[in-house]
């Protein structure tokens, strides 16, 4: 375990910074536990292994609880790119406390482990970017509305409307109407309020969207309507359609759109 680290705002992080096994050689990685709404919440670190200073990376994972969990080769991947990678469990993940209710308190998890990032000696602190991969998106949506300073948002097959995912993944409702308190039908103020479309005025960064036109997890429609509320605010949006992939892309597409992505992402500099 190193030594306790924290910051002018509140104590971030509890000191609890573990070595964990890199699948790349040219990656360090570790086990953090930092704070979030009080609650100890579990996270994997990923930088390169030469010292020096590097963009932020804040990873969202999709799922819930141990679908769609973090994967330590994922996250090297990124970090591998030349960026500073951090990837929260969310609460109740991996030893954390608390339950993830996905995108409603849990949100925080973001939003603590954005600011967490944004205080390392080895990142910039004027591009962190944000990149959420299916319930990620939503998460990586709101933490660019909700945070100071976020350099560009990327969402990959990403939901962007709770009501939406409810209507399309029979499989999932008996969970979102555990975790959210009953269905859209019942609960509309809850649903419409884990979605971010309502708050895109808020953004102020680039934003990039990546999605398989195939995908039968979480539907193009997603994207469609955040491409379209994005373009009547008239914000700064990029599209990436992919016509013959799914979810998950083939492995070979998937490091060149990662390779792309990054490169995008590093492209946008300080432009917020």
């Amino acid at each position: 375990m190193l030594g306790v680290v924290g910051d002018m705002e509140g104590f971030y992080f509890t000191g609890e910074k573990y070595r964990f096994p890199s699948p790349n050689p040219n990656v360090k990685m570790y086990i953090i536990t930092y704070l979030s709404d009080g609650l100890k919440v579990k996270g994997l670190l990923a930088e390169p292994k030469e010292s020096g200073v590097y963009p932020g990376f804040l990873y969202l994972r999709g799922g819930i609880k141990n679908v769609g969990m973090v994967r330590p080769a994922r996250i090297a991947q990124f970090a591998s790119e030349g960026f500073v990678v951090f990837a929260p469990f969310y609460r109740g993940n991996r030893g954390g406390e608390g339950d993830e209710d996905f995108a409603g308190r849990d949100r925080e998890d973001a939003f603590s482990a954005y600011r967490w990032l944004k205080e390392q000696p080895n990142v910039l602190k004027s591009q962190i970017h944000v990149f959420g991969f299916s319930r990620g998106g939503v998460m990586a949506l709101f933490t660019a509305i909700y945070m100071e300073g976020v350099a560009s948002v990327v969402s990959w097959g990403g939901v962007t409307d709770m009501t939406l995912t409810y209507m399309e993944r029979m499989d999932l409702r008996r969970m979102m109407k555990r975790v959210i308190g009953g269905s859209p039908n019942k609960c509309k103020s809850k649903y419409d309020g884990r979605t971010p479309l309502f708050e895109l005025g808020k953004i102020t960064c680039p934003v990039l969207i990546i999605h398989g036109l195939k995908d039968e997890n979480v539907s193009a429609e997603h994207s469609f309507r955040l491409e379209k509320g994005l373009h009547q605010l008239g914000k700064e949006v990029t599209t990436w359609y992919f016509e013959d992939y799914t979810h998950y892309f083939p492995p070979v597409v998937n490091r060149q759109v990662v390779t792309n992505l990054c490169q995008w992402m590093k492209s946008q500099g300080e432009s917020c």
